[in-house]
């Protein structure tokens, strides 16, 4: 059995050295930041990015602010093709919304299963009308939506906020993941529309 202290031979390591680290730790927070932000696929607070990068919140809030600065071409540099955004409460590289059609040209063929016409116009009734009942949906789009709203439940979009007390029904509303999918904060910013929309409570007993 051979000595690597013997034949010089460096021993070998499963994981980054001392040196790596302590280089890692050195090294400009806006380029550790970078390299979180390049393959996080969910928004993240201040406060993950800060313990991801091993820096304080303010320092991190800051870097934050130069990056996006940067990006948006307010730097020395030109402008990204991509943006830093602010969606949900996190913060998550973006594809930039001149290229939005650029690049769903480019991944179309790549891309999952979307959703059908069907599914978006439900969608889009328990967004502005949340929380709402399956009934109620189906009484403003005049058809049957129970296996839309499970393939809406199945894709993370929508959940079962809360079920009635009285009639048994299950209340549905949208998810941090819509809002993420939108690139918006809030439902808030959705276009005012809602007043469009019938209540769907005409007519209607809503069975569990």
């Amino acid at each position: 059995m051979t000595d690597d202290r013997s034949t010089g031979a460096a021993p070998v390591t499963d994981g980054p050295t001392d040196e790596v680290r302590t280089a890692t730790a050195e090294a400009p927070l806006t380029e550790r930041l970078e390299a979180i932000l390049l393959i996080i696929e969910e928004p993240h607070s201040l406060v993950s990015l800060a313990a991801a990068v091993g820096a304080p919140v303010p320092a991190v809030r800051q870097a934050i602010e130069s990056l996006v600065d940067e990006y948006d071409g307010r730097g020395q540099g030109p402008r990204r093709g991509f943006e830093l955004r602010e969606v949900g409460g996190g913060w998550r590289l973006y594809v930039r919304e001149d290229y939005d059609d650029l690049v769903a040209d480019f991944v179309g063929g790549q891309a999952p299963a979307r959703l059908s016409q069907a599914a978006l116009e439900t969608l889009a009734v328990i967004a502005y009308k949340q929380p709402v009942t399956r009934s109620q949906v189906a009484s403003i789009r005049a058809v049957n939506v129970d296996s839309v709203v499970r393939t809406l439940v199945g894709r993370g979009l929508i959940t079962e906020l809360f079920q009635d007390s009285e009639t048994g029904a299950i209340n549905y509303g949208t998810t941090d993941l819509l809002l993420q999918n939108l690139g918006i904060n809030s439902l808030d910013e959705l276009p005012p529309i809602s007043p469009l929309l019938d209540d769907g409570s005409e007519g209607f007993t809503e069975r569990a």
